[in-house]
């Protein structure tokens, strides 16, 4: 790990609560293994990995509040659900208060939750890392999307998509509609059903 990393990774530790930073850790190792695997800069993706939830832990009012004063647009999922802008209130934060300039370091960690139509490979790498990381353990497809993330990316990254939108739906919980774009998109460019 560069010292660059090691610096923002005691940093965050300041502001997550144990078990955060706890998944935090998975995440920057994850997405470094991914970025091993699918041929990325590895200290771009750990530092993508250790940033991605520098918001999380900020209450919902307060996250509401930072992004009217930073002029971060409020869709009306995130009114709903302002948890899910921790990822938008991250990015800005990451540039911000991090000094993270690397604009595909800001967009991995703005599109982490909901995804994005025509993801770089360092946003599935987030993507993908946040929700494989070896802390989780609740999403009962688990071990076949851990073992697609290093055969297939892009169909890893479409079963987490399928996965994500059928456990809100069950849930009956907010989807942001960047979700369902992601999703249609990318089984669309597959070319059926998954």
């Amino acid at each position: 790990m560069t010292e660059a990393i090691n610096k923002m990774r005691k940093k965050v530790k300041r502001y997550l609560d144990s078990e955060r930073y706890e998944h935090t850790l998975g995440v920057m190792y994850t997405a470094g293994c991914l970025a091993m695997k699918y041929g990325e800069d590895m200290e771009r993706a750990m530092t993508a990995g250790v940033l991605h939830d520098c918001a999380k832990c900020i209450p919902n009012d307060e996250k509401i509040k930072l992004c009217r004063k930073y002029h971060l647009d409020i869709s009306e999922a995130e009114m709903a659900n302002p948890g899910l802008l921790h990822a938008k209130l991250g990015a800005f934060i990451t540039w911000k208060k991090y000094h993270v300039e690397d604009r595909e370091i800001i967009c991995a960690i703005a599109a982490h939750t909901t995804g994005r139509p025509d993801m770089s490979l360092l946003d599935k790498i987030i993507y993908i890392a946040d929700f494989i990381e070896p802390g989780r353990d609740e999403a009962p497809s688990l071990p076949i999307v851990r073992k697609l993330a290093f055969t297939d990316l892009d169909a890893c990254l479409l079963r987490v998509l399928e996965d994500s939108l059928s456990y809100l739906n069950t849930k009956g919980a907010a989807i942001d509609p960047m979700t369902e774009k992601t999703y249609l998109y990318y089984k669309n460019r597959k070319g059926g059903t998954v």
